[in-house]
């Protein structure tokens, strides 16, 4: 840390320092490795990343690809006024709709040159299954080009979340998620990634996600984005930046309120500088899952490029521009990061850099296709949380939806199933 570290405030908890010393906890250290798959690696052997999206054909440019100055640039190549972006973007982002015979407003003989030029179709539903009571929805898209990507919503009380993919695949390699077990297939565009809020919020307004006169009320919507779906976010950056701009944008735009849009990243340390200075209020959350650089080298490949303490350092840079709370996301995982000394050095290293900054949400592993990997012991689990709230670490354990249909985090995956049902849609 630097010089102008924050000293741990009068009166906080004092971690205790305990060490993997013990013979038994050695025995009980079981190494990242995966099961059922081979990892790719790189020439020298080490886990392949992939920061760059591979080249395939691009997207047909849509509306939400597009700042509402180009949108009416667009309109006056299509020889129409400029004036119609502002009645698309109405129907396109407060009516969810691209259906032209719903567009009343416009001339009857410009809405299907509207509808062509500015709002193609850009994902085709393959598959939806529902969990929880009909309060857990899991959709497969088939984009343009055939990838697969799937996107996640959920009711919570008071809120509805959308959990958004961002790439379709994941170069990041990590060993125990199932979305980077085939790489990197392509960035998703900025429309692309509206496109699933947007499509969220059609069903909403439909009834899909419950009858709104009897669980909500009439206009609810997406009210929080979650960038946890297929992919690392930061490395598809100026897409999902576009895509937030569009999610905030109150009058051009869904919008969206900056403080329910979460961002995560397993730690690419620019990016999140970069993000910092967007002078956008979103979430950030930092997928850490080991406070140990010999850990955390092979549960997250990323870090043999920026280690533990850079991460962080970057993450608390974040809350000094913001003054957004960090959110650290910890997947417990039986006998591999879960152990009591890991908790108490997490618990140091977020003290080091002062109080009130940081949020940590331990969530039980979510198995996923072949692995052997599972999910903390329940007292092991509880006792980890409880170390950091002892030390004065806010940490809740978060609830972890959708397990039964693969919807859950480090689940979101193209399967030989999906691939199948895709072929026919």
């Amino acid at each position: 840390m630097t010089e102008s570290t924050p000293e741990r405030p009068v009166g906080m908890t004092a971690v205790r320092t305990t060490t993997p010393g013990a013979a038994a906890a050695r025995a009980r250290q079981v190494r990242p490795a995966t099961e059922g798959w081979t990892q790719q690696k790189d020439a020298e052997g080490r886990p392949l990343l992939q920061f760059a999206s591979p080249k395939r054909g691009k997207p047909p440019v849509h509306l939400a690809d597009l700042t509402h100055d180009q949108r009416v640039e667009k309109m006056k190549e299509l020889g129409l006024p400029g004036f119609r972006a502002g009645q698309l973007e109405k129907h396109y982002f407060q009516h969810y709709t691209s259906d032209p015979a719903q567009m009343t407003d416009l001339p009857a003989s410009d809405r299907e040159q509207l509808v062509t030029g500015m709002l193609p179709d850009l994902l085709t539903e393959v598959r939806r299954l529902e969990t929880d009571g009909g309060d857990t929805i899991k959709f497969l898209w088939k984009l343009h080009d055939g990838a697969l990507v799937e996107s996640v919503l959920m009711r919570y009380t008071g809120r509805i979340t959308l959990c958004v993919s961002s790439q379709a695949g994941c170069g990041m390699n990590c060993p125990f998620c199932a979305t980077g077990q085939a790489g990197l297939t392509r960035n998703m565009s900025a429309a692309e990634i509206i496109e699933q809020v947007v499509r969220a919020n059609r069903l909403i307004a439909d009834g899909g996600l419950g009858d709104p006169r009897k669980v909500g009320h009439k206009d609810e919507r997406v009210t929080n984005i979650v960038f946890m779906g297929m992919g690392e976010p930061l490395a598809n950056y100026a897409r999902v930046m576009q895509a937030v701009r569009t999610m905030v944008d109150k009058k051009h735009g869904l919008g969206m309120s900056a403080r329910g849009i979460t961002v995560s990243t397993v730690g690419l340390v620019p990016a999140i500088r970069k993000l910092a200075a967007e002078d956008i209020p979103v979430t950030f959350a930092l997928s850490l899952h080991a406070p140990d650089d010999l850990l955390r080298d092979e549960l997250i490949p990323v870090n043999s490029r920026w280690k533990v303490d850079e991460a962080l350092d970057a993450a608390r840079e974040y809350f000094e521009k913001t003054g957004r709370r960090v959110s650290i996301e910890y997947a417990l995982i039986k006998d591999m990061n879960d152990h009591a000394w890991r908790a108490d050095l997490l618990a140091s290293k977020l003290n080091e850099r002062g109080s009130g900054w940081v949020h940590v949400n331990p969530i039980p592993l979510n198995p996923t296709p072949g692995s052997i990997w599972t999910s903390s012991d329940v007292d092991v689990q509880n006792e980890f949380v409880r170390r950091l709230n002892e030390a004065g670490i806010p940490t809740t354990l978060r609830d972890t939806r959708g397990k039964e249909i693969d919807g859950a985090c480090g689940q979101l995956v193209a399967t030989e199933e999906d691939q199948a049902a895709a072929a026919s849609a």
